[in-house]
């Protein structure tokens, strides 16, 4: 009777050997077989995965972010992670794409060129050669030139080392200085302005002692519908 129960243990104690020497080359070969409960990805094993193009299959994983959503205690079949790695931490949000805003454009000029230009101030007061009010019909103003040959309320910009201004022809001129290239009068205002950025002394007076600005730029930027002719400037008469 002792003798069997000796032969039992010894015949116990050899299958549990037989037993755990299974489970261990099982679990050292990667054995298809596992029960996907005997395992539990921690953030150290989730780490050692690349996400692009790797598959989490049969492992429950804990408080670990896979494909930028958390997975607690379920069990995840299959999702693939696109370029990130799964790392058991917060993915920080993407920032925003910045839209690039449309960058406005002025109208393009209709005819552009450069000229020299002189100043006047006619508002009928006879004050330095007054000659009388304009004669496109609006009163003297800042912003209102004189052509000796474009159509009367022309839209034109002129420009001079990187000052401008936009006016309009409003008068007829220079007269005797337009044969001598001279092809545009400017109000005080937009003369002063385009030498200095400053206002001028009076409205009469620039406050320098520039009388012609050589290479001023000129861009018709629409024609206007009174007496002229449009194209280049001609002089006057």
């Amino acid at each position: 009777m002792q003798q069997r129960v000796i032969d039992t243990a010894l015949i116990g104690t050899a299958l549990a050997g037989l037993l755990v020497t299974g489970v261990a080359a099982g679990a050292t070969h990667g054995s298809p077989a596992d029960e996907p409960t005997a395992q539990k990805v921690t953030g150290q094993q989730v780490a050692a995965h690349k996400a692009a193009g790797q598959q989490l299959i049969g492992h429950n994983v804990t408080d670990q972010l896979v494909s930028g959503h958390k997975v607690t205690g379920q069990r995840v079949s299959g999702p693939k992670a696109t370029g990130q790695q799964a790392t058991g931490q917060n993915d920080m949000k993407a920032a925003p794409h910045a839209t690039a805003k449309p960058v406005k454009k002025g109208p393009k000029a209709l005819l552009s060129g450069k000229t020299k230009a002189s100043y006047f101030w006619d508002d009928g007061s006879g004050v330095n050669g007054d000659t009388g009010a304009p004669a496109g019909g609006k009163p003297m103003q800042k912003g209102l030139f004189a052509s000796p040959s474009w159509p009367m309320h022309t839209k034109v910009k002129v420009t001079y080392k990187g000052r401008s201004v936009t006016g309009f022809v409003g008068d007829r001129g220079p007269g005797e200085p337009s044969h001598r290239g001279v092809m545009l009068d400017l109000d005080t205002y937009t003369f002063r302005h385009l030498v200095d950025g400053k206002k001028p002394s009076s409205k009469y007076n620039t406050g320098t002692s520039a009388g012609h600005l050589k290479g001023v730029k000129y861009e018709v930027l629409s024609w206007g519908h009174g007496a002229g002719k449009k194209g280049a400037p001609k002089p006057l008469g």
